[in-house]
């Protein structure tokens, strides 16, 4: 049986992993968002980044892509990702029904807000998230690179995310 790993943020544009198989899905029940404060890998505990999250709503959905992991590196995949992904138990490992653009309905390894835990910040208005992406910086660089990356790459294989592309023109607008 494959092994699916649902990509919306920096999954998308470095999986990190063998992926075998790359098609677009939809997650209904949540909505992509900047609602996890990053003090590891795009800001510091002084100055926290955002990185994106799976925020839980009953309304929302979620375009991104579910990716494959090449058969026999499964294992592998599920370690590198779980300490990629939680670092800090900002995030709950879920397996949850992904659609995809072709009809089929799999369950995809899912990394979803933990609303409980301290690093998660929803409902930040968008500019304040602006203004927090345009100068943070972490572990594994900007944050302004993170978001560029990912909306770059949402453009690319054809999604549309208004906050992601409102917030590259602010961001970039604050860093000129």
């Amino acid at each position: 049986m494959t092994m699916w790993v649902f990509g919306y943020g920096s999954l998308l544009w470095n999986p990190g992993f063998e992926v075998a198989e790359e098609v677009i899905g939809q997650l209904d029940g949540y909505a992509r968002s900047f609602c996890m404060r990053s003090i590891h890998h795009r800001g510091t505990d002084e100055h926290p980044g955002l990185v994106l999250a799976l925020d839980q709503s009953a309304e929302a959905s979620c375009q991104g892509v579910a990716l494959a992991v090449a058969a026999g590196h499964e294992t592998k995949t599920l370690e590198y990702l779980r300490e990629r992904e939680l670092i800090s138990s900002a995030y709950l490992e879920k397996n949850l029904d992904v659609t995809l653009v072709d009809g089929r309905k799999i369950t995809a390894v899912t990394y979803v807000i933990d609303e409980t835990h301290d690093q998660y910040c929803g409902e930040l208005a968008l500019e304040e998230q602006a203004q927090i992406i345009a100068t943070a910086v972490g572990g594994r660089g900007p944050n302004t690179e993170y978001l560029y990356n990912t909306a770059t790459h949402l453009t690319q294989i054809g999604l549309h995310d208004p906050d992601l592309e409102w917030l590259t023109q602010r961001v970039r607008h604050l860093s000129a």
